[in-house]
């Protein structure tokens, strides 16, 4: 029989995100059971799966919970205005096209105020990366009817429950035009770090939903118990279809959820029809503008 440890040597283990995260921010501000924390650390695993240069690669978020996934970040990174994500992406990539532009914010953020501007990012195929944590409510202001509160919710705006119907975020982006668009939970996390990293990788304007529990507001207030109970629902209720029709995946309150990859397909960036259409225009009298070739 071999002998009984020993040993009083301190074992450490240290997490895999901590090198991409601002460590002098934590801990942050975001409540316990809110899901955005484990998106967070999907993100920096896409990050090094992806292998795209960290160098180039930039953050943007707007206002609300999931806005403030920017500044814990450690990349160059911008919070910018409420709904305005998008446009400021827009601007960034732009400006230098070798960058790779991220948007990582939230439902209220991108589909509320911001929602005109995801539409015709996505129909113009800038090349973006988007990433919405769905938590169903405008958790930073005092739990609000968001665009994405299913219908039979209570919110603070809503207190007999949502009439309204809310947004079916893939179809969204679809019919958009986005040429990568997918949905996963908090609790699909080897999916969900999978997913990220594809999209990181693809050319065009991709599109990730991503549903989190809001335990202080809307799962308290619609009594689903805690950030624990719906990550339960997540796992019970949630059906992998990859390549599902995206008008057949929209959510209710507590019903079934579609989760996969929906969209994979190919078209001209914006930069790239910018140059062709030029290029028709004036021959070779016109330099070509950022795209691959990196040229400025």
């Amino acid at each position: 029989m071999s002998e009984a440890c020993t040993c009083t040597d301190e074992i450490k283990i240290e997490n895999p995100a901590l090198d991409l995260l601002r460590k002098d921010r934590i801990p942050h501000i975001w409540c316990p059971g809110c899901g955005i924390g484990t998106t967070v650390n999907c993100f920096t695993r896409a990050l090094k799966d992806s292998k795209i240069d960290l160098s180039k690669t930039v953050v943007v978020s707007g206002i609300g919970c999931t806005g403030r996934v920017a500044g814990y970040i450690n990349l160059d990174s911008f919070h910018t205005t409420h709904g305005r994500a998008i446009p400021f992406a827009t601007g960034v990539k732009l400006a230098n096209p070798k960058l790779k532009v991220i948007v990582y914010s939230g439902d209220g953020d991108l589909f509320a105020i911001g929602g005109n501007h995801f539409m015709h990012a996505a129909r113009r195929n800038m090349d973006l990366t988007v990433f919405c944590v769905n938590n169903f409510t405008y958790g930073m202001t005092g739990g609000q009817l968001a665009p994405t509160t299913p219908m039979g919710a209570t919110q603070t705006t809503m207190p007999f429950g949502n009439f309204e119907q809310s947004f079916n975020l893939p179809q969204m982006a679809d019919a958009c035009g986005a040429v990568y668009v997918a949905r996963w939970t908090v609790f699909h996390v080897k999916q969900l770090a999978r997913s990220m990293a594809k999209a990181l990788n693809k050319r065009g304007f991709s599109f990730i939903e991503m549903l989190s529990p809001c335990p202080t507001l809307f799962t308290r207030r619609n009594k689903l118990g805690d950030g624990v109970d719906q990550v339960k629902y997540f796992k019970e209720m949630s059906k992998i279809q990859n390549g599902a029709d995206t008008k057949d995946v929209g959510l209710t309150f507590q019903g079934g959820i579609t989760v996969g990859d929906f969209v994979d397909r190919e078209r001209p960036v914006w930069l790239d029809s910018m140059n062709e259409h030029f290029k028709q225009h004036f021959g070779d009298k016109y330099q070509t503008y950022g795209g691959d070739n990196g040229q400025d």
